[in-house]
């Protein structure tokens, strides 16, 4: 008994310490596909109370490993001690390590419920809880299982029917249907006659695989024989502003030199040029002398700047507090459009029930702003210049969205922008916080996905990298190394034909969850049928 014990122990750390191997840095995409079958192979004979506290454990290890990054940012910019910071690190992985632990307690009642064919449904449960942990206290969709296939472009184009969840769910149903066949296998080395082959499990994974790569070879080759679309150069500033002085007063000239330097190193081809979050180190409302040079910056550059500045408000009763702003300024100067950050950070630009539970952290952490979510995705338009003057034939405005640092991993969110007619997107990102981790890496990757489930082309600018410029199918044209000071270019394509992901949603990944309840629902009534007992006449 203790031996099996150990050995359930072993393959959930195994699958914990391998998960974060699966996404950037280490890029090993094809982990994925096998990384969960030793978690699989520690659930059998297991109770459902051990495979939930095993199932946790396993995601511990594993989010621990992928979100290390959190320490970086709170000590080196949040000013938060190190021991504290470790202590939220594991705090934030042992609850995201609560969605594993669910999920293997699922399997093992899935396995009771339905002998045999009630295993079909656990990556129903998975793609629910991956449903559950986007919304959940705000949300943290961050490496969700499926964007460990950001650069499988062969495999990944069901996204525009069922989002980032389609691909999880296709590398947990492979998963699942390679540990069925090694337990199905093991009897054999023991002398014993095996139980009945799971083929249908297999030969559902195998079809689901063959139909997605079927599907998305035929996307791709599609995109290659349609009519070409119209398209625009798109411009991106990586001043590389180290985080540390970025708000220092003394480098405000310095920074915004940079900024001008490389704004001028794109010369007049660029139909947009596109700045980093919170690109200018003051509030630009209320700095006329640099508004004047913005205006003359634009001007040289002939095309309009979208740049990132905070923006000052104040309450009913005068208390002041910020907006994480999008500003579009026009080829004149002028200003044309504004976006309002929506989906905020917790912790880095709000702190969530600060008034009552977590009051302590006003004192403890510094550099947190008293941030307002705006309005939410709304996009901004501008008469691109290599498609004629204002007003002359084939000139017309054209639409796009900005998803501002943390908004991106939100599929729904970006989705909304494709949804109110954005021809293409943008993100602007301050990733300096995370230094040399991981972490940037990981926020790119999912950019990927962004365009894949509503085929637009993305354009990213972001302070310290990676910058770069992504098609309408997920193909990476361009990416800067990080910590590198560099201004790049792009022809984007403007939208294709929109999809149905883009018109509804997150279809999917409900159905999952309906699917789910339904199968809760026949489990606590079977519980609760009769048990017959046999009478004995008198």
């Amino acid at each position: 008994m203790e031996r099996a014990r150990s050995r359930q122990l072993i393959f959930a750390c195994a699958s914990g310490l391998f998960l974060p191997l699966c996404f950037p840095k280490f890029d090993l995409g094809l982990l994925a596909w096998i990384v969960l079958i030793p978690l699989h192979l520690a659930l059998d004979q297991c109770s459902k109370l051990r495979a939930f506290w095993i199932g946790w454990l396993s995601g511990l290890i594993g989010f621990t490993g992928i979100m290390a990054w959190v320490v970086t940012a709170m000590t080196t910019y949040g000013k938060v001690p190190e021991p504290v910071s470790y202590a939220i690190l594991l705090l934030l992985t042992a609850y995201l390590g609560l969605y594993t632990g669910l999920y293997s307690l699922a399997v093992v009642w899935l396995r009771d419920l339905i002998p045999r064919y009630g295993i079909f449904f656990a990556p129903c449960f998975w793609v629910a809880l991956e449903l559950f942990r986007t919304y959940l206290l705000s949300g943290l969709p961050w490496c969700l299982l499926g964007y460990s296939q950001y650069r499988e472009l062969e495999l990944i184009q069901i996204a525009d029917h069922t989002g980032v969840y389609g691909i999880s769910f296709l590398i947990v149903l492979v998963n699942l249907a390679l540990a069925e066949l090694i337990l199905w296998i093991m009897p054999f080395f023991r002398g014993f006659h095996p139980v009945k082959l799971p083929w249908e499990l297999l030969t559902t994974a195998a079809a689901c695989m063959v139909l997605s790569w079927i599907y998305s070879s035929a996307i791709l080759s599609d995109r290659n024989t349609r009519d070409p679309n119209t398209s625009i150069t798109v411009g991106v500033v990586q001043p590389n502003i180290d985080q540390a002085v970025k708000w220092d007063r003394a480098f405000r000239d310095e920074t915004m030199q940079r900024f001008d330097r490389l704004t001028a190193e794109l010369g007049t081809a660029t139909d947009l040029v596109v700045w980093p979050e919170a690109a200018t180190p003051f509030i630009l409302e209320r700095e006329k002398e640099y508004q004047v040079q913005l205006i003359a910056w634009a001007e040289r550059a002939q095309a309009p700047i979208l740049l990132g500045s905070p923006a000052l408000r104040f309450y009913p009763d005068r208390r002041p507090y910020l907006l994480n702003s999008a500003y579009l300024l026009g080829r004149d100067g002028t200003l044309i459009g504004r976006y309002d950050k929506h989906h905020l950070v917790p912790f880095g630009e709000y702190i969530p029930l600060k008034s009552s539970l977590l009051f302590f952290l006003d004192k403890l952490v510094e550099g947190i702003g008293d941030f307002e979510a705006g309005p939410g995705p709304t996009t901004l338009s501008f008469t691109p210049k290599s498609w004629g003057t204002e007003g002359s034939p084939g000139s017309r405005p054209i639409k796009f969205g900005v998803a501002i640092c943390y908004e991106v991993i939100f599929p729904d969110l970006v989705r909304q922008f494709a949804a109110n007619g954005a021809e293409f997107l943008v993100t602007i990102t301050n990733d300096g916080w995370f230094g040399p981790s991981s972490a940037p890496a990981q926020h790119f990757a999912m950019v990927v996905f962004r365009s894949v489930e509503n085929h637009v082309a993305f354009a990213r600018a972001a302070n310290t990298g990676i910058s770069g410029f992504i098609d309408p199918f997920g193909q990476i044209i361009h990416e800067t190394p990080l910590f590198t000071e560099q201004a790049s270019h792009a022809v984007i394509p403007t939208r294709q034909i929109p999809t149905f992901y883009s018109y509804y949603g997150d279809v999917f990944a409900y159905a999952c969850v309906i699917l789910c309840a339904l199968l809760c629902l026949f489990g606590y009534f079977r519980s609760k049928e009769p048990v017959m007992t046999a009478i004995t006449p008198a």
